[in-house]
C-alpha cells in the first residue's frame, strides 16, 4: 500500500526519474505475486497432487486385499523395511520374515516367505497380510488422510518456493535498475563533471 501511495504522489514530481517509477511498479508486481501468486501456486500444486494421490488410494484399495496367513516356519530373518506397515517406523524393528501359507483373493492357496507383523509368532499362529490380485504380498493401501497430508505439505512447500522465486526475481530486477541508474549518472557526470565548480568564472 505504501508503494502504491508513493507512485500516486510521484505522478507530477519533477524529481521523479523513470527508474524510480519502474522500481516502484516492480515492487507492486512483486507484492501482488507474493500475496496472490504464491498461495495460488501452492493451492494448485496441492490440489493436483491430492487428486493424483486420491486416485492412487482408490486404485490400491480396489486392488489390495487382506488375507489371513498361517505361519509355517521362521526363517530367522528380520524385515529391514516395514512392508507390513510402511507408515510405521516401529515396524522396522518388529517385523519378521517367515514362511506362511495363505489364500489369494481368487481362492488359490499359496506358500511362501512373507513379512509378519511380529517376531514372536510361533508355527500355527495366524496374522493378516495384504496381497494383490495375484496373491503376492504388498504394503497396505495408502490412507486417504495420509495422502491429503502429503498434498497439503507439498502445496505449502510449493507456495514457499514460489515466494522465494518472486523475492529473488524482485531483488534481481532492483539490482538491474540500480545498475542502469548508476550508468546513466556516470554518463551525465562525464558530460558535466569537467566544468563542475567553474560555471560563471569566465574560464
Amino acid at each position: 500500500m505504501r508503494v502504491v501511495l508513493g507512485i500516486w504522489r510521484w505522478r507530477h514530481n519533477p524529481l521523479r526519474r523513470t527508474t524510480d517509477l519502474v522500481e516502484a511498479w516492480v515492487a507492486v508486481l512483486a507484492a501482488l505475486l507474493l500475496v496472490l501468486g504464491a498461495p495460488a501456486a501452492g493451492w494448485l500444486s496441492g490440489a493436483v497432487l491430492n487428486s493424483s494421490l486420491q486416485h492412487t488410494v482408490a486404485v490400491q484399495q480396489h486392488e489390495r486385499h487382506v488375507s489371513r496367513a498361517v505361519m509355517v516356519a521362521d526363517t530367522g530373518q528380520r524385515a529391514g523395511t516395514g512392508i507390513f506397515d510402511p507408515e510405521s517406523a516401529a515396524g522396522r524393528n518388529t517385523d519378521a520374515r517367515v514362511i506362511a501359507r495363505w489364500t489369494t483373493p481368487g481362492g488359490a492357496h499359496k506358500v511362501g516367505t512373507v513379512t509378519a507383523p511380529s517376531t514372536r509368532l510361533e508355527p500355527g499362529d495366524t496374522f493378516s497380510i495384504w496381497s494383490d490380485t495375484h496373491g503376492t504380498q504388498v504394503p497396505p493401501p495408502m490412507n486417504s488422510s495420509v495422502a491429503h497430508f502429503h498434498a497439503v505439505f507439498s502445496g505449502v512447500v510449493a507456495a514457499l518456493l514460489a515466494a522465494l522465486l518472486v523475492l529473488g526475481a524482485w531483488r534481481l530486477a532492483v539490482w538491474e535498475i540500480v545498475q542502469r541508474r548508476y550508468k546513466r549518472l556516470d554518463k551525465q557526470w562525464a558530460k558535466l563533471g569537467p566544468d563542475w565548480g567553474r560555471t560563471g568564472t569566465g574560464s
